[in-house]
């Protein structure tokens, strides 16, 4: 039986597709939703802080929904974690995957200018999914797949150290992080083209991503599953 708890989703080319998928969500998201950034919550906090201040409370369900939302995705995670943490018949991640698709393809019937505020908080939903299930990959090397912060820090300071003690090893982590930056500036730059020619339904693009990771995910549980079998002949 084919142990799918394994960490089969820590692989960099997973990495990189979600990647893609986080550049283009965000953009997607900024385009036909009324220019609100739906991955990474600093940005929302900040607006939320300032329309605060200038007395704009108009404003504030705007940015408060996509914070609420990301919260709520985290703890939903979780929930999907500590009960399908151990099966042998899915991994709990590609659960995470196909709820993400469900939101996605939910999302996708919303015309764009109607409910603009219900469709960031669930894309922000969808993000804190995902950047909540796939944090490391490579063994360990801890990154994010919807914003770019951390992995620019830690691929510029591998780079450092990589000329300080001539280590191929950190140089090659360095690459591979700025190779997971170059995957959402990609997702990024493949969104504005087609989410200004199709708009809301260009999500669709992002469906057939994560579909891709879901069945990647049961390709190499089998392969892993073949490996073991042989070291044991």
């Amino acid at each position: 039986m084919i142990q799918l708890n394994r960490q089969v989703s820590e692989s960099y080319f997973i990495g990189l597709l979600l990647a893609v998928a986080g550049g283009y969500l965000d953009v997607y998201t900024y385009i036909s939703r009324g220019g609100v950034f739906a991955n990474a919550q600093t940005g929302n906090i900040v607006l939320l802080g300032i329309h605060i201040a200038q007395h704009n409370f108009e404003k504030i369900t705007t940015y408060t929904l996509p914070i609420l939302a990301f919260m709520v995705g985290v703890m939903i995670t979780e929930i999907v974690k500590l009960n399908f943490r151990y099966s042998t018949k899915i991994h709990w991640r590609q659960i995470v995957i196909a709820l993400e698709i469900l939101v996605l393809l939910a999302v996708s019937f919303v015309p764009e200018g109607i409910c603009n505020d219900l469709v960031n908080a669930s894309v922000s939903f969808v993000c804190s999914m995902q950047v909540e299930s796939f944090r490391a990959f490579g063994g360990g090397k801890k990154y994010a797949t919807t914003m770019c912060t951390g992995n620019l820090r830690t691929a510029t300071e591998n780079l450092f150290y990589s000329g300080v003690h001539r280590d191929r090893k950190v140089r090659n982590n360095s690459l591979q992080y700025y190779g997971i930056i170059a995957a959402f500036i990609f997702g990024a730059v493949i969104s504005t083209k087609l989410t200004t020619g199709v708009g809301a339904k260009s999500v669709y693009t992002v469906c057939i991503l994560l579909f891709v990771v879901f069945v990647l995910m049961f390709i190499q549980a089998e392969e892993e599953e073949k490996e073991e079998k042989e070291k044991h002949f």
